[in-house]
């Protein structure tokens, strides 16, 4: 089964990455063995098409707007698990942290949302609040923020799910994608091929930034999808309602197949 996994943006629909991960055999071209490859189907905005018709390509995006719009996809594809780079939820008052979500802080996030309204640092808060947003406006349409009320390897239904690609990419032993702004045509080509080292994949289309850290966050949703509680691992708290808003909530991370390689810049 897919999974589909988005890098949010809110000014452009442009800056949407969105992404289809599903997993394909095929025979390595090396040797001809056969290995299973993640499928990475990438998703043009123009194409995130409703009975409303298509985005307009200068308009900010509205939350409720994008939700309906990912739903109707997830729809169509039958996908179960989709996976949002952004904050879900705001801080609990009760987790004993002064500023910052439990999850947050174990993986030292570069934003932080604090108590409803607080974000640090403040050039955060409108995507932070943004994406909040979009997780409410889906629980609205039937999807369920991950929680631990399940079992290992049961298989998800209509499961909302954080990713954080920077800690994605260190969770697999690979050296994060830098910044957007940062990142030149090198640093794609080696972060493309350092993940195919850990986990083949193969794009249907040359792949940009946001679209790059959309597979990253998105791996393990897979896992979980396949049920297989070894290719994921969860950090934080589990949401709740708290004063009439979501907090903490769980960040999950890829974990490398036991026959990775170790790469030798984190040891």
């Amino acid at each position: 089964m897919a999974v589909l996994s988005v890098d949010l943006a809110y000014r452009s629909w442009a800056d949407l990455g969105t992404v289809i991960l599903d997993r394909s055999s095929a025979h390595a071209a090396a040797g001809n063995s056969h290995q299973t490859l993640v499928s990475c189907e990438v998703v043009p905005w123009t194409s995130l098409a409703t009975a409303t018709g298509q985005p307009q390509a200068g308009e900010a995006i509205d939350p409720l707007d994008l939700a309906n719009r990912l739903h109707t996809l997830c729809q169509a594809r039958n996908i179960r698990v989709i996976l949002l780079d952004g904050p879900q939820a705001w801080k609990s008052k009760f987790n004993e942290l002064e500023f910052t979500r439990v999850s947050e802080r174990a993986l030292n996030c570069a934003a932080k949302t604090g108590l409803p309204g607080e974000v640090r640092p403040r050039t955060y808060t409108r995507f932070a609040e943004f994406s909040i947003a979009v997780f409410n406006a889906l629980t609205l349409l039937g999807w369920n923020r991950l929680s631990t009320g399940r079992s290992p390897g049961d298989k998800p239904e209509r499961v909302l799910v954080e990713c954080y690609p920077h800690a994605a990419w260190k969770s697999l032993g690979l050296r994060p994608l830098p910044s957007k702004r940062r990142s030149g045509l090198r640093d794609m080509v080696d972060a493309w091929e350092s993940l195919n080292s850990v986990i083949p994949a193969q794009a249907n289309e040359r792949l940009s930034h946001d679209q790059l850290q959309a597979i990253v966050g998105g791996l393990p949703g897979l896992a979980l999808e396949e049920g297989d509680p070894a290719g994921y691992r969860i950090v934080g708290r589990p949401p709740h309602l708290e004063d009439g808003h979501w907090r903490e909530g769980f960040i999950v991370l890829p974990m490398p197949p036991s026959h990775a390689p170790k790469i030798r810049w984190l040891e």
